[in-house]
């Protein structure tokens, strides 16, 4: 499994997650809010569909 994360301007930039429930859950279910997580292997576009933080 691959998970490639790294902190840019204060949040979580999830770049890569092979991981079977995903990273983002994790870090959600330890505390860090969802506009503060970015899934970042998302098109820009296709962030504002999520349910985590939108940006470019």
């Amino acid at each position: 499994m691959t998970v490639y994360v790294r902190i840019r301007d204060g949040k979580f930039w999830i770049e890569e997650d092979w991981t079977e429930d995903g990273i983002a859950r994790d870090l959600v279910r330890a505390g860090v809010p969802k506009e503060d997580i970015v899934l970042a292997f998302h098109e820009p576009g296709m962030r504002r569909y999520t349910d985590f933080a939108v940006v470019s």
